[in-house]
């Protein structure tokens, strides 16, 4: 040990001998910034003489003071920083990486930092001081530091342990509908059927740590090689997960749990897979609601086991990468087994499968994947290499998404696209984990090209979760130990949540598989279901093949053009009018849309909408081509709020900033501010009030001239955008969270007609949408078209 403390002191002593001095380090300083502000004095001359303008000189000249004056700002906090005690300076940069790591809300760490210290301070000056020994201001002080951080600690844990806030009340468009919605005359799809439930497991037979799929499994699979379609399975993450379930990429097993009808069948086969979780938290068990509903109605339901390709602690050394192609591979391999077992004699599913009635469902990373399962059962080969040929060309008829992620796999650097097959989407506003309604995107890349019937639907309800349409996962997304940081007060309780799941999986498999078409109505309007369903918002979009377009915006940059060859587009007053991608939280949704905005200044109390002239009236018209249509079909559009502003000309680069604009009244103040200030506090008084839902005309006009409207609202009122709050600390910083979900609106043409019976519904030469029921406002419309009635 002497020898090594000698060692490191010839160490010390032969690097100080070395060291620069404090001339040198000065030297160094100054020639730093000589050459520095050299370098820039030349950049910034040698632009003014290439630009030729004097301007660029002084913006030169203020950059330079800038960085300088910042300079003097970073050493000024460095000092500051260095002014800190040590001990208290070592527990920050302890405290804030570990505060930071249990929440990456700025806000928590920045909350319990300022709480713990107050605390920790107040404790050791009353034990070491004593609160008699302390100078008058000084016991203020401790006072201060006593309510803070004690009272900070108190308040904390109340607000833990809270569900959560009440938000601004929203209004329900859907019931305050002029319409009386009958419901569908058919027993709820979520009413336990005729056939007893039988369960059983299959798989490898080897696994380490469950027994329904180790040494218990009732029937055993042969494990299918998936290196081709699984990235980083290697390194510390690889060994670990290797260790703990035993196999690696070229082993994946084949599980699931089964829950099947007794009879004689055969039966239609659905599986379902769960997305990314913690792979030691297992959770393919969690659709066991919807296997005994579905089974007992005739559905084979196999949740399959995908839990060695989930995440894992391991995973911050490197985890699996793109693995969501993997997910739907799987999908298939267990189809091929399943078809092995119809066809093996004596075994316990011989001749029990209908083949021909396929259908797999996903929630989260599993609902992308079983798009991709349904795009590689058509394809030759694997589309991101070609040396793996792929022959599937299963029935699969059906694909249920719940709340699924979007673009984790994309096959050639592309989204994937499916073609004929029947798709749901489902999703639910208070989605903490993937908050944005990324299914959406999927959905608009789902077409119709065969003579079969197909069709897709999405379903958005507010107050559902992502956590509870599996009821292993319950009612905390973030991962995080700590689910009181998290705003439940709008959340559904979880049976409410899974009976949604239940009506809208088990009517749309019913449809598909069955041909049970009596359910078809509930996903252009869950009214209709409304005595199934748990009261809350729910937005539905539906699209069939016998869908025929008008316009979808998605055909070219002319906003005056329709989808629809030689239609044209007419406007009046608009205030908004483009055609333009649709955002949503994270991503564009894929799709273009029409953006439609009117504003009526009504600052006279004594005006109404009903005293507005038509002149001024706003206007959005669609002149048709020449061909007759169909007198029983249906005109369908999708609609959505834009919280944009209704009159963008007010503000901006169309605001001239010149005197002649700015009109005094009498007292000399501008009438501007005056109007600006009155608004805010309308804004003050409405912000607790729930905004009404918008409100429009649709008008036909036949070839002689004859016209028929219905409001909107005959059909529903325009929900107003659903703003929701995920997380406490949301309150504090005030955010709230919306993005633009569409409704399905459905007229059929009849009845138009029941106001008008001159109109002749075989010539409609306009369709105009006229907003005369709102003082100002913008939507977005898309998908215009007609459809069969349903």
């Amino acid at each position: 040990m002497k020898k090594l403390h000698r060692l490191i002191s010839w160490l010390k002593n032969r690097i100080n001998s070395i060291a620069p001095g404090k001339h040198a380090i000065r030297g160094a300083a100054l020639g730093l910034l000589i050459v520095s502000l050299a370098l820039w004095v030349a950049y910034s001359i040698g632009y003014t003489v290439k630009l030729r303008d004097a301007w660029v000189l002084l913006l030169g000249f203020l950059y330079l003071l800038t960085i300088v004056l910042s300079g003097f700002l970073i050493r000024w906090i460095i000092y500051l920083l260095y002014k800190i005690p040590r001990f208290l300076k070592l527990a920050l940069f302890i405290a804030i990486p570990t505060l930071f790591l249990i929440s990456n809300d700025w806000i928590i760490p920045l909350i319990f930092i300022i709480i713990a210290s107050h605390c920790g301070a107040a404790v050791l000056v009353l034990r070491k001081t004593g609160f008699k020994n302390l100078s008058g201001p000084k016991k203020v002080v401790a006072v201060i530091g006593i309510i803070i951080g004690f009272g900070g600690l108190v308040a904390s844990g109340i607000l833990y342990g809270r569900d959560g806030f009440d938000v601004t009340p929203i209004t329900n468009a859907a019931l305050s509908s002029e319409s009386d919605i009958a419901p569908i005359q058919a027993k709820s799809p979520s009413e336990i059927g005729p056939f007893p439930v039988k369960t059983l497991t299959y798989g490898s037979g080897k696994d380490l740590h469950r027994p329904e799929y180790g040494d218990q499994v009732d029937l055993v699979t042969d494990s299918v090689n998936g290196l081709a379609f699984i990235d980083n399975w290697k390194g510390f993450g690889g060994w670990w997960r290797e260790k703990y379930w035993g196999f690696d990429s070229r082993a994946l097993p084949i599980n699931a749990r089964v829950w099947y009808p007794e009879g004689e069948g055969p039966f239609p086969l659905a599986l379902i897979v769960h997305g990314n979780h913690g792979m030691q938290d297992y959770s393919d068990p969690g659709y066991a609601y919807l296997g005994e509903l579905l089974a007992s109605r005739g559905i084979i339901l196999a949740s399959v086991d995908e839990n060695f390709i989930n995440g894992s602690w391991s995973d911050i050394f490197g985890g699996l990468e793109e693995e969501n192609d993997a997910r739907g591979w799987l999908l298939l391999e267990h189809l091929k087994v399943w078809h092995q077992w119809n066809e093996t004699k004596d075994h316990v599913f011989f001749k029990k499968i209908d083949t021909s009635n396929l259908a797999l469902i996903g929630h989260s990373r599993g609902g992308e994947a079983v798009a991709h399962a349904a795009m590689f059962n058509k394809l030759p080969f694997y589309p991101d290499d070609a040396s793996i040929p792929f022959d599937y060309n299963y029935n699969i008829k059906s694909i249920v998404a719940i709340a699924p992620v979007d673009g984790q796999y994309e096959p050639g650097d592309s989204r994937t696209k499916i073609e004929d097959v029947n798709y749901l989407v489902i999703h639910g506003a208070q989605d903490a984990d993937v908050s944005s309604y990324m299914g959406s995107q999927q959905y608009e890349r789902v077409t119709f090209r065969d003579s079969l019937y197909h069709f897709k639907a999405g379903v958005y309800a507010y107050g559902a979760n992502h956590g509870q349409f599996n009821s292993s996962w319950g009612n905390n997304d973030i991962g995080n130990p700590f689910t009181g940081i998290l705003n439940l007060k709008q959340l559904l309780p979880a049976e409410k949540q899974e009976q949604i799941a239940k009506v809208f999986i088990s009517s749309f498999l019913d449809i598909t598989l069955k041909d049970n078409v009596k359910y078809l109505p509930l996903f252009t309007d869950a009214r209709k279901g409304r005595e199934w369903l748990p009261e809350t918002i729910y937005l539905s979009q539906f699209e069939d093949s016998n869908f025929s377009p008008i316009a979808n915006f998605d055909e070219d940059f002319d906003v005056s053009t329709t989808t629809q060859k030689y239609g044209e587009v007419h406007t009046e007053n608009l205030s908004v009018w483009r055609e333009q991608e649709i955002q949503l939280k994270w991503q564009k949704k894929g799709s273009r849309a029409l953006f439609v905005g009117w504003n009526y200044d009504l600052e006279d109390e004594q005006e109404t909408m009903e005293s507005l002239p038509d002149s001024i009236m706003a206007r959005y018209t669609i002149s048709l081509t020449k061909k007759p249509v169909d007198t029983t079909s249906v005109l369908v559009f999708s609609m959505a709020e834009s919280t944009e502003s209704a009159d963008p000309k007010s503000e901006g680069k169309w605001v001239e900033d010149d005197n002649t604009n700015n009109l005094k009244n009498d007292d000399g103040v501008d009438s501007d501010e005056d109007k600006e200030e009155g608004e805010d506090e309308d804004e003050d008084e409405d912000e607790d009030q729930p905004k009404k839902p918008f409100d429009l005309t649709i008008e036909l006009r036949d070839s002689t001239g004859q016209k028929a409207s219905l409001p909107l609202s005959s059909f529903s009122p325009l929900q107003r955008e659903i703003e929701i709050m995920i997380m406490k600390t949301g309150f504090i910083k005030d955010d709230k969270q919306s993005e633009k979900v569409f409704q399905t609106f459905y007229f059929p043409l009849e009845d138009f007609k029941s106001t008008n019976p001159k109109l002749d519904l075989s010539v409609i030469e306009n369709i105009s949408f006229v907003f005369n029921k709102d003082q100002s406002g913008v939507i977005v419309m898309d998908n215009i078209g007609f459809m069969k009635p349903l």
